[in-house]
C-alpha cells in the first residue's frame, strides 16, 4: 500500500519522533503509484506500474547530522531507521550551515490532486499507445511515445510540532513521429493535471503534420532571425534561467543576477517590460505543493514584474546571515502573454522561423546565462504570415535574459513542463527578433 491517508502517515510519523533521543528530529513518508507505457516503431514495447513508500529520518546531535531511509513501518523497524540515522549523525562533522528543525507553520492545501488522473489503468494507457499508433500508420508514419503518470502522497513530521500531508497526481504525454524515410519528424507534448483533458487521437495529429511538413528542409545559413519559439521550445530556456533567481548565488557573484561590487539586482529592470513571471501554489492551471523542500510555506508572488526582478529565493540559512526573510523556492512559474494562439502569430510575421521545441540544451556561461542546444522536431521557415517551408535544424547560442529583452509579441500562455527543473509553467508562445543560430544541424 503506497498511498497512506493523513491518519496513517501522522501515527508513523509520530512515533520516528517519541523514538528519537537526539536533539532533534525531521521525518518524512512519502508514496507513489506510478503507471507508464512506451511504444516505438508504431509497437507497444514496455508498460508497468511502480509502487513504493518510504520513510526518510533526520537527526541532529547539535550540528552534527545524521539521515536514514526505511521502506518498512512495523515498530520494530522504526526504531532500527531511527538509530541508524542517530549513529551516523553523531559520526558526522559538524555542519558550518546547520539550521535547527523549522518551526511549526501553516500551509493551506493547494488543488494537486485529480481523481481522474488518479483512476488511470492499465487499459486506460493501452488506448493512448493505440490512439497514438493507429492514425500513423494509416498515414504511414512512425509513432513513438511515453505517456506517465501517478498519484502520491508526502507526510512530513518534526520535533517542533511541524506537521505536513497532502495528495497529489501527475500526467505526462510525449509523442515523436517520423516519416517512413527518416526526413521528417514532428513532436507534441502534453502535461495536464486533469486526465479528462487529454485526447490522444487528436493531439497526435499535430506530430503526423509537422513530421509530414518536414520532411523537404531547406538549409539557411546560421544568423540572427526572428523566430516564434513554441511554448515548449521556450519552456526549457526559461526554466533553466529561473534556476538562477537564488539570493546567494547572486549575493556570491555566482550569477547573471550578481551587481557588481557586491550584491544582487533585486528591484532592477532586467528584462523587457511585458515580461511578468509570477508564482501561485494555488493557481488552478498549475497548482503545486504548498511547501517547498525545506518546509518554508510557498508563496503567491510576482517574481518579474513589469521587467523588475521582484522576487529571490532566501534559503533559511542565507537569509539568516543577510537578515532576511526566508522565501522557499517556487513550485511552478506563471508567465503572462496575449491571446494569440501560435498560428496567429505565424499569421502576422513577414519573415522568421518557427521552432518546434529545443533540446540538449547546455550551459555556456552562468554570469549571462548563455545557452546552447539545438532545434527540433519541426522547424520551418515563415514568409508573409504563412508556413514556406521545412528548414534543416540549428544549434543555437542565445541566452533567455536577452531573449525576454526581444520581444514582438507574446501569446497565450499553455501549460509545459521545464525540461531542466521540476517547474510546472504556463508559458506563452513568444515572438523574438534577433534570435542567435549559430550553425546548422543534420539530425531532423
Amino acid at each position: 500500500m503506497s498511498i497512506f491517508t493523513e491518519e496513517q502517515a501522522k501515527a508513523i510519523l509520530d512515533k520516528v519522533i517519541k523514538l528519537s533521543k537526539a536533539d532533534q528530529c525531521t521525518a518524512q513518508l512519502a508514496g507513489s503509484v506510478d503507471g507508464n507505457i512506451r511504444f516505438a516503431l508504431n509497437n507497444i514495447s514496455t508498460s508497468g506500474i511502480v509502487d513504493n513508500t518510504e520513510l526518510a529520518v533526520e537527526v541532529a546531535f547539535g550540528n552534527r547530522v545524521g539521515t536514514a531511509t526505511i521502506n518498512e513501518f512495523d515498530d520494530a523497524a522504526l526504531e532500527r531507521v531511527v538509530r541508524r540515522a542517530e549513529a551516523l549523525a553523531r559520526l558526522a562533522p559538524e555542519n558550518p550551515e546547520f539550521m535547527p528543525a523549522i518551526e511549526k507553520q501553516s500551509y493551506t492545501p493547494s488543488p494537486t490532486f485529480s481523481a481522474s488522473t488518479a483512476a488511470i489503468t492499465p487499459e486506460y494507457r493501452a488506448q493512448v499507445a493505440a490512439d497514438s499508433i493507429g492514425p500513423c500508420k494509416a498515414e504511414k508514419l512512425i509513432a513513438a511515445g511515453f505517456l506517465e503518470d501517478g498519484q502520491s502522497f508526502v507526510a512530513f513530521a518534526n520535533s517542533n510540532g511541524n506537521f505536513g500531508y497532502q495528495r497529489a497526481t501527475n500526467f505526462n504525454y510525449t509523442c515523436t513521429v517520423r516519416t517512413e524515410d527518416g526526413r521528417g519528424s514532428g513532436w507534441v507534448g502534453r502535461n495536464v493535471k486533469d486526465a479528462d483533458d487529454f485526447k490522444a487521437d487528436s493531439d497526435i495529429r499535430i506530430a503526423m503534420r509537422k513530421a509530414t511538413e518536414s520532411a523537404e528542409a531547406k538549409a539557411l545559413e546560421p544568423g540572427k532571425y526572428t523566430v516564434i519559439l513554441e511554448p515548449a521550445a521556450a519552456a526549457g530556456l526559461i526554466s533553466f534561467m529561473m534556476n538562477f533567481f537564488d539570493a546567494r548565488q547572486a549575493d556570491e557573484g555566482r550569477s547573471f543576477l550578481s551587481k557588481k561590487g557586491g550584491g544582487n539586482k533585486l528591484g532592477e529592470q532586467v528584462y523587457d517590460p511585458r515580461v511578468n513571471i509570477s508564482a501561485d501554489p494555488w493557481d488552478p492551471r498549475a497548482p503545486v505543493m504548498p511547501w517547498d523542500g525545506q518546509g518554508l510555506p510557498r508563496e503567491k508572488m510576482m517574481i518579474v514584474d513589469k521587467g523588475k526582478v521582484a522576487a529571490l529565493q532566501y534559503s533559511r540559512f542565507w537569509a539568516k546571515k543577510q537578515g532576511k526573510r526566508a522565501i522557499g523556492q517556487p513550485g511552478n512559474l506563471l508567465m503572462a502573454g496575449g491571446d494569440k494562439s501560435t498560428a496567429q502569430l505565424v499569421a502576422g510575421t513577414q519573415k522568421g522561423i518557427l521552432v518546434t521545441r529545443t533540446w540538449y540544451i547546455r550551459m555556456v556561461d552562468p554570469q549571462t546565462v548563455l545557452l546552447t542546444g539545438l532545434t527540433r522536431d519541426g522547424t520551418f521557415y515563415i514568409e508573409n504570415g504563412q508556413i514556406k517551408h521545412p528548414v534543416k535544424n540549428f544549434r543555437f547560442n542565445e541566452s533567455p535574459v536577452i531573449m525576454l529583452n526581444n520581444i514582438e509579441e507574446l501569446g497565450r500562455p499553455v501549460r509545459v513542463a521545464g525540461d531542466e527543473s521540476s517547474f510546472v509553467m504556463m508559458i506563452p508562445p513568444m515572438k523574438l527578433r534577433d534570435f542567435t543560430f549559430t550553425s546548422l544541424s543534420d539530425a531532423v
